[in-house]
């Protein structure tokens, strides 16, 4: 055999084995956008009416009939009532960080947060990626913002416009 023909193979066997070995990495999630919305639709937070989080204290599906957009995002509500509060007072209902986890942010990524896993503190809307992001943000909410607020901006800026 000859030796160019060799090496052509040895470098095809190991270019197939270090993909074969990436597939079995867990994909990470990556993001270009300021406000967590579905890259189909538009729609943000998965539809959750995002004012019923301080109106009824829970997650609640908001409806086609009742949308607003706002911040290049589509947003759902229950009612016309909850539609009109947020559009009087979006940085009040709508979700700090654009809907992406602070404990994460804190840690220094961005990873988007479940609206069904959330937390009212100091009358704003948080929204984790895993409920034991968002047991830890209850229980001390003040040190999470701190790390956060130092680094939210840098992160903030690498999402596109």
């Amino acid at each position: 055999m000859r030796p160019g023909i060799a090496l052509i193979g040895l470098a095809i066997w190991l270019l197939a084995g270090i993909w074969l070995a990436c597939l079995e990495l867990p994909a990470q999630a990556a993001t270009t956008e300021r406000i967590v919305v579905n890259r189909f639709s538009g729609v943000a937070i998965e539809g959750f009416d995002p004012v019923g989080y301080f109106v009824d204290g829970t997650a609640q599906q908001g409806t086609e009939e009742f949308e607003a957009n706002l911040w290049g995002a589509v947003w759902r509500f229950r009612n016309e009532g909850n539609r009109a509060s947020f559009l009087a007072h979006p940085e009040i209902y709508g979700p700090q960080f654009g809907g992406y986890d602070p404990a994460d942010i804190a840690r220094g990524v961005t990873v988007p947060g479940n609206p069904r896993f959330f937390v009212i503190a100091a009358q704003r809307l948080y929204l984790f990626s895993l409920e034991a992001n968002r047991d830890a943000f209850a229980a001390d909410p003040e040190r999470f913002l701190y790390e956060v607020g130092k680094r939210w901006p840098a992160l903030q800026d690498k999402l596109s416009q």
